[in-house]
């Protein structure tokens, strides 16, 4: 299996994906964007993107490498915007991709289009303090 499905555990109905390309990035949608990240002891770093979205590809791996780093500190989850548009429109993304961070179920800190690795490293470190 080839293409942006290759590696992604089928879930039930309403349960979050986990992609097992070993980067801990959990996928996330609507309806278990509430449990998953606003409800989560661990500071959450959401990736809002869309397959089409050619930033969001070159910012993907990032995100990975983000989430390798932090394991155990960091909660990384991604959005896809086209297949959920409840939770981008309630937290007013109107540009992808765009990284939003959680602490206590609130948004701490965001960051719209791509950004170098060390810039997000350096909000996560901020944040964790």
């Amino acid at each position: 299996m080839n293409g942006p499905v290759a590696g992604i555990l089928k879930p039930s109905v309403g349960a979050a994906r986990r992609i097992m390309i070993g980067s801990g990035v959990l996928e996330v949608n609507d309806a278990t964007f509430d449990q998953e990240v606003l409800k989560s002891e661990q500071l959450v770093l959401v990736d809002f993107w869309a397959v089409w979205c050619g930033p969001c590809k070159l910012i993907a791996p990032v995100v990975e490498s983000i989430a390798a780093s932090f394991a155990g500190k960091l909660k990384v989850a991604k959005v896809n915007v086209d297949e959920n548009s409840g939770t981008p429109s309630r937290y007013g993304i109107r540009g992808i991709p765009a990284l939003l961070f959680f602490k206590g179920g609130k948004v701490a800190d965001q960051i719209v289009g791509y950004v170098p690795q060390d810039v997000i490293e350096e909000k996560v470190k901020r944040l964790l303090v």
